[in-house]
């Protein structure tokens, strides 16, 4: 059974970064697509970014393009988000996600293309 549990979450000030990490049971995360999704209060959720095949394949929305980045640790089986320059409009609920198809090497963007799905993590950024 697949596990995903979140945490690095916090409230920072405009300008901070936060580092979060998604640890993963009962799966190699290499072999999947991971991706991080964040939902803001009476918003829907949004695709961050995704992850396959240990980063041959990446993937960022627009909004974080330049001040976040997804990474790796094959040894941790944890999928990292680097969050720099943050935005008051990056505060959000935070999800990692996997669909476990082994191998597929290329990630979907859609939330309701993800089976597995962490608790969440909070993030709160202050002007």
């Amino acid at each position: 059974q697949v596990q995903l549990v979140e945490s690095g979450g916090g409230s920072v000030q405009a300008g901070g970064s936060l580092r979060l990490s998604c640890a993963a049971s009962g799966y190699t995360l290499y072999r999947v697509c991971v991706g991080w999704f964040r939902q803001a209060p009476g918003a829907e959720r949004e695709g961050v970014a995704t992850i396959a095949r240990g980063g041959e394949s990446l993937y960022y929305a627009d909004s974080v393009k330049g001040r976040f980045t997804i990474s790796q640790d094959n040894a941790k089986n944890t999928v990292y988000l680097q969050m720099n320059s943050l935005k008051p409009e990056d505060t959000a609920m935070y999800y990692c996600a996997t669909d476990g198809v082994l191998d597929r090497g290329f990630c979907y963007r859609h939330p309701d293309q993800y089976t597995y799905w962490g608790q969440g993590t909070q993030v709160t950024v202050s002007s």
